[in-house]
């Protein structure tokens, strides 16, 4: 989608479902997308959108048995994740593909000191010993700016506050020094002011080591001061996709500007109320074949049960294109 040639991760066509009362019901529906070496790509939407799901599918991480990947690939250098043995892939985890989830203390283990599970992918990965690990471990804190490094190896999870822990999460995350970051929303539950310093930290080391990118968030701010380009998520589909200068200046899809309009802005009046978006997002099983929002908005959709294409509307902006939905000026 993106005019990159050069593609670090590549998502063709990649459909993943839950089995559960309903069967089994697909929650990412056909998505595309990629990101380039040392490029930062944003997934925004709402909550119940897929996008954990999504980031879930690239690693095989979907929690088992009910987590399925239908079809599709992810292609990491050129590689299949998806098809890769067990062993291969775990080689490929921590060390090439880091995470930061999106519960830092649902994540980290919460009997296991933080100086050992940080030290951890280091010997596995690295093939450290124990005590070049936790040397190394402690350098990863101070690096992502813990108070009293040294002495935080041999804490526990509960001990820290959330915005250390989830300097904890990004030094693990990163310790390997991997080519690609996915982060999930990694500041979910912080304060206004522990959210800028987690993200100012993300975009320091991410410059310094040269990883790439796959952020993703509800928070429209937040992709705007991280991102290189944008995808847009709607009920397990991408609506839209644009450079982010772009994106931000000419949406085209009515779920965007519906989710831009609902930003609080610097000019923004104190107290007055801002527009939000009617209805909510459809349970993954009563998904409409068709034109999504359209469903949403309880209006016949133009192209009844087809699903609207995704085409290109100007050089490196593509949109879902459903005539109620898609901006009017633009021929699909």
């Amino acid at each position: 989608m993106t005019t990159c040639e050069n593609k670090l991760l590549e998502l063709l066509r990649l459909t993943t479902a839950f089995a559960g009362e309903h069967g089994v019901v697909p929650v990412v529906d056909d998505v595309c997308l990629h990101i380039a070496p040392g490029a930062c790509a944003g997934i925004v939407g709402e909550s119940g959108c897929g996008k954990s799901a999504l980031a879930m599918s690239i690693a095989r991480l979907l929690p088992q048995p009910d987590g399925r990947i239908l079809s599709g690939q992810a292609l990491f250098r050129g590689q299949d994740l998806l098809a890769l043995p067990p062993a291969q892939l775990n080689a490929v985890r921590g060390a090439h593909i880091g995470f930061i989830f999106q519960e830092a203390m649902q994540a980290l283990n919460p009997v296991q000191r933080i100086g050992a599970q940080i030290a951890e992918p280091l010997m596995r990965h690295l093939g450290l010993s124990e005590q070049e690990a936790l040397s190394r471990a402690g350098e990863w804190l101070e690096a992502v700016r813990v108070p009293a490094a040294r002495q935080r190896l041999l804490e526990y999870p509960h001990s820290l506050s959330g915005g250390m822990r989830q300097r904890v999460m990004i030094a693990m995350a990163l310790a390997c020094r991997p080519e690609l970051l996915i982060a999930d929303e990694p500041t979910t539950a912080l304060d206004t002011t522990v959210q800028q310093q987690v993200l100012s930290l993300l975009r320091d080391l991410r410059r310094e080591s040269g990883a790439a990118c796959l952020l993703i968030s509800h928070n429209l701010g937040v992709i705007a001061q991280n991102c290189d380009f944008v995808y847009v998520m709607y009920a397990g589909r991408i609506v839209e996709c644009a450079p982010v200068k772009e994106l931000f200046s000419n949406p085209r899809h009515a779920y965007t500007r519906a989710l831009l309009a609902a930003t609080i802005r610097p000019d923004t009046a104190r107290k007055s109320p801002l527009p939000g978006i009617p209805g909510s997002v459809a349970p993954p099983h009563l998904f409409a074949s068709g034109c999504r929002f359209c469903q949403r908005l309880g209006r016949p959709a133009p192209l009844g049960q087809e699903r609207p294409a995704f085409a290109e509307l100007s050089p490196g902006h593509f949109a879902e294109c459903c005539p109620a939905c898609c901006d009017s000026s633009v021929n699909c």
